[in-house]
């Protein structure tokens, strides 16, 4: 990261922005995240404000009802895939790479198969791209990616501590790249 680079993040962290994702984003910090994009990383919309959380509920294969309401006070990268989707294939192990990097009490990466996917069906995609650190999560009639929006796959949303879209992106990414860890190390900088 470059040097300049590091200084306006901390000065926008130093001038409050630690605060900004419960209200709105800093206008310093925004600038930052958008300057840290590069490679395919590009794509990621950095959202000028977050918006509301959404309290559609999802499952796992047990059945058990979740939400994207219970934060835990964590960042959360929310990834929406399918078995038929070649660019999912493609970056299911950069999200995978990311969990074992990152994951923990302050950071988790959900991956959610939206739509008709038989779980023998995500099992064998998971075990035929090396996954081994992704939860199975279930959208199956699709209500939780409609809510959010996504017409297209692989969609992936980054959620503040309070579950709030902070930013997304459309299409594939390498989300185990120096941009990506980049980005989020910086969120996880914020209280």
């Amino acid at each position: 990261m470059k040097t300049p680079l590091i200084a306006l993040l901390y000065a926008a962290l130093s001038l409050g922005a630690n605060q900004a994702f419960a209200q709105d984003i800093s206008p310093d910090l925004r600038g930052a995240l958008l300057e840290m994009r590069e490679g395919n990383m590009r794509k990621l919309k950095i959202q000028t404000e977050p918006q509301a959380a959404v309290l559609t509920t999802f499952t796992n294969p047990l059945g058990e009802v979740l939400s994207l309401a219970d934060s835990n006070g964590k960042i959360r990268v929310v990834n929406f895939w399918a078995t038929w989707c070649f660019p999912c294939r493609e970056e299911m192990p950069t999200l995978d790479a990311l969990q074992k990097q990152l994951g923990g009490d302050d950071f988790e990466v959900l991956t959610i198969a939206t739509g008709f996917n038989n779980l023998d069906g995500i099992q064998r995609f998971l075990t035929q791209a090396e996954v081994t650190a992704l939860p199975i999560l279930l959208d199956p009639d699709s209500s939780l990616g409609a809510e959010f929006g996504a017409v297209g796959l692989p969609l992936t949303v980054i959620l503040n501590r309070e579950g709030q879209e902070i930013a997304r992106l459309t299409g594939g990414a390498e989300w185990d790249s120096e941009s990506a860890l980049n980005i989020l190390n910086a969120l996880l900088l914020q209280e």
